[in-house]
């Protein structure tokens, strides 16, 4: 039996992504979507991590929705509610390398925003949520990364790492169920898609108890540097340039 290296590649990086996803509570999708994309494209990875993360993610998210601060969630879910049907839109129609490109550029911007030690200090006021969460949602819809932009927004007002991870959950709970209607109104739940939700899904989740339980060790310090290694490593390995490490 030939091994075939573009499905090794993806069982690799669901296991990698879902560890991340269990440690910081974001950063599955950073780590899944560009790397899976190089061996499927994006409209086969995008809506398989939306099966795969809501499935395995359900034993996490009845304790994150009772710890989640509900007033700094909900207004940002309802503005990335509002902004996820364009973000699949821009799924459906775009290339799918300029896609992956502007992966790799959205991390590597990101990342520079939060080493650079940024913090805001102002109120978190409505329209500016709302905002935040509207970029979010246009992100989730097109590639599911919602959580870069509320995690920059939540680490740089320096809350502590337990609570940004439970809000993250707790975000991610209600902006899936818009992503998934959405992708389900536009028949993006194919038979590839399934199988490779079938295929990838027990990798992710070894994945996720792994990180689940390192991060119950871990400080707010070690959390930060591991999300600035998180976006990095998915930034640098998203761009088109390794394709041929998976025969593309």
């Amino acid at each position: 039996m030939v091994l075939d290296p573009a499905l090794a590649w993806a069982f690799l990086t669901a296991l990698i992504a879902g560890a991340t996803r269990g440690f910081s509570g974001f950063g599955g999708a950073l780590i899944f979507v560009p790397l899976v994309s190089a061996a499927y494209g994006p409209r086969v990875a995008v809506p398989s991590l939306l099966l795969i993360d809501t499935l395995m993610t359900l034993p996490f998210v009845v304790p994150a929705l009772r710890a989640c601060v509900w007033r700094q969630v909900a207004p940002l879910a309802v503005g990335a509610v509002v902004a996820v049907p364009a973000g699949v839109w821009v799924l459906q129609h775009t290339d799918p390398l300029v896609v992956r490109w502007a992966l790799a550029f959205l991390g590597l911007g990101l990342l520079a925003l939060l080493a650079s030690g940024w913090r805001h200090t102002g109120q978190h006021t409505l329209p500016v949520t709302l905002g935040i969460g509207a970029v979010a949602g246009f992100c989730g819809g097109a590639a599911q990364m919602s959580g870069p932009a509320v995690v920059v927004y939540w680490l740089g007002s320096g809350q502590p790492s337990v609570l940004v991870r439970a809000n993250l959950f707790g975000f991610f709970a209600l902006v899936t169920l818009a992503t998934g209607s959405s992708y389900a109104l536009n028949g993006m739940f194919t038979a590839e898609v399934g199988r490779l939700t079938l295929l990838l899904g027990p990798a992710y989740a070894l994945g996720l108890y792994a990180g689940a339980r390192a991060f119950r060790g871990a400080s707010d310090r070690h959390y930060r540097v591991a999300a600035y290694l998180v976006i990095a490593a998915a930034a640098l390995l998203s761009l088109p340039l390794f394709d041929t490490l998976i025969g593309r």
